[in-house]
């Protein structure tokens, strides 16, 4: 066979077979719902929501505790972008992309500070800050929080936070042993890129047109 399919399969040895399958479904309503948020399609959260909450099981299994709380946080906060995007004006428009003020700003420093502290509290009440993955995940942990805030109150600025959390997470994954996983944040890596120019073009036609 071949040796990367080799590695690639090895790092599978052990794991039981619904843990797999499992990962395999939330990697794609994962792609899904990163697809859908490129194209500013409100089912990026119904897709999304399936993905988190299989992703919660999986990493509470690997005892992946920031992951875990990312995705329990994505799976709150789909809710809620789920509403804040189905609103509409008085002229039935839907909720526009738009660029982060200020006080969001400041608001995306504080969910940061705060996330990383959190999450630091829950891996040494756990004792499993100790590694370094453990302390990239805390980083990874509060990159993506920022991300998802921004993204439900449709904010052109969330995809950085994505690209940037994206690309730090595909060798993390990889050597955390979650190959499926690992591939999808490189997908993700791409499709924000695009997402980002596809919101940006959105938001620079809705001041042309205002």
């Amino acid at each position: 066979m071949n040796p990367i399919f080799d590695w690639l399969f090895s790092q599978y040895q052990g794991v039981p077979t619904h843990l797999i399958v499992l990962e395999l479904v939330g990697v794609f309503f994962g792609f899904l719902s990163v697809w859908y948020s490129k194209q500013e399609n409100i089912l990026v959260y119904p897709t999304g929501i399936i993905s988190t909450a299989i992703f919660v099981y999986i990493l509470l299994v690997f005892s992946l505790l920031g992951d875990m709380l990312i995705n329990a946080y994505y799976f709150l906060m789909s809710i809620y972008g789920w509403y804040y995007w189905s609103r509409t004006d008085d002229n039935n428009n839907e909720v526009p992309v738009t660029r982060t003020t200020k006080t969001e700003h400041m608001w995306s420093i504080a969910i940061f500070a705060l996330t990383m502290l959190f999450v630091v509290m829950v891996y040494i009440v756990n004792d499993k800050l100790d590694s370094w993955t453990a302390y990239v995940d805390t980083v990874t942990t509060a990159i993506f929080f920022v991300g998802m805030w921004l993204m439900a109150r449709k904010k052109l600025e969330n995809w950085t936070y994505w690209i940037i959390g994206d690309i730090i997470s595909v060798p993390l994954y990889a050597y955390k042993g979650l190959i499926f996983t690992s591939f999808q944040y490189l997908l993700f890596t791409i499709i924000a890129i695009y997402g980002y120019k596809a919101w940006k073009r959105n938001l620079n036609n809705n001041l042309q047109t205002a």
